[in-house]
């Protein structure tokens, strides 16, 4: 069972068109549904949140290179394994955000705050439920606080 195929249920429509790593909070974006899932996202517009799941298609994984490494490449960040950090250069290129809905229609999703440029495969789009997505109690390092400072 080593096959596994994921096809895309739509597009990030969104005016960063490069790769960048900060300032996505205020980023508005669509997502626009593959004709056949029109109506899916019917009851969708009850809710605040929604988790996004992308495909990142410019991501380019090598073990020599992003196995273990600095986060983003910061020199001053600790060197830690790819499954330690939220880095796009990973085994499979999957992206997991959690955005505002600022808009729903029959094709489409109007979001903020999706780190994805324009153009990206989207996988899945969940609804945000507190009872499975929220943790009352978590803990980082410091140094994710001071690399996720001017990320949104």
């Amino acid at each position: 069972m080593e096959k596994i195929e994921l096809r895309p249920i739509g597009y990030v429509a969104s005016p960063v068109t490069e790769k960048v790593d900060e300032n996505w909070g205020g980023v508005i974006s669509r997502i626009l549904l593959k004709p056949e899932y029109a109506g899916a996202l019917l009851g969708l517009k009850d809710f605040s949140h929604a988790i996004v799941i992308t495909y990142l298609h410019q991501a380019h994984y090598q073990k020599e290179k992003h196995l273990q490494r600095h986060p983003r490449g910061l020199e001053s960040m600790p060197k830690v394994g790819i499954f330690s950090q939220r880095a796009k250069d990973r085994p499979n290129p999957i992206g997991v955000t959690a955005v505002k809905i600022i808009g729903v229609g029959d094709d489409f999703l109007k979001i903020q705050g999706l780190d994805a440029i324009n153009g990206t495969p989207v996988l899945d789009i969940k609804p945000y439920f507190p009872q499975y997505d929220k943790i009352e109690v978590s803990m980082v390092p410091e140094w994710v606080n001071q690399l996720m400072d001017k990320y949104f």
